[in-house]
């Protein structure tokens, strides 16, 4: 996949946001109309696009209801020892960034706290939070097989 495009109400704190994540804007430009980037990060590449005049995203990790783009899913396997303490410092970092700048950080939102899921033979570790536009972005960790005795 080439990247994943975000529609954003406010495109300087999805940046913000996403940077407090690990990802780092790689090309600025417009979309003809409006404000918009490319930032890599995480394994992957996201489309960031300002919005004039946006409305509120459907709820779609509080909606059973809901039809149509669910979250974008990060594997954190290489990169994080365990997903608990990845997702700690995190919530310190955007803790630390709403005390220092307001205006341009809120806490962060957890949506599922980590949590063990198994798919087929094999467990996850999964977490939810959510961006600037209440959208929701999972983290998911690969735990290691068992061993046969």
């Amino acid at each position: 996949m080439h990247h994943a495009s975000i529609r954003t109400a406010n495109i300087h704190k999805a940046i913000a946001f996403y940077e407090q994540l690990g990802f780092t804007v790689c090309d600025r430009f417009t979309t003809g109309y409006t404000l918009a980037c490319w930032m890599e990060g995480l394994g992957g590449r996201i489309e960031l696009i300002q919005i004039p005049q946006p409305r509120p995203a459907p709820d779609a990790f509080g909606d059973e209801h809901y039809v149509g783009y669910y979250h974008l899913s990060f594997d954190l396997t290489e990169t994080a020892t365990d997903l608990p303490s990845w997702l700690t410092s995190v919530k310190d970092r955007f803790a630390q960034a709403a005390e220092t700048q307001p205006e341009q950080y809120q806490p962060l939102k957890v949506l599922l706290e980590p949590t063990q899921q198994q798919i087929g033979d094999r467990v996850y570790e999964v977490a939810f939070i959510a961006d600037t536009d209440g959208l929701p972005l999972e983290f998911i960790r690969t735990l290691p097989k068992l061993q046969s005795v």
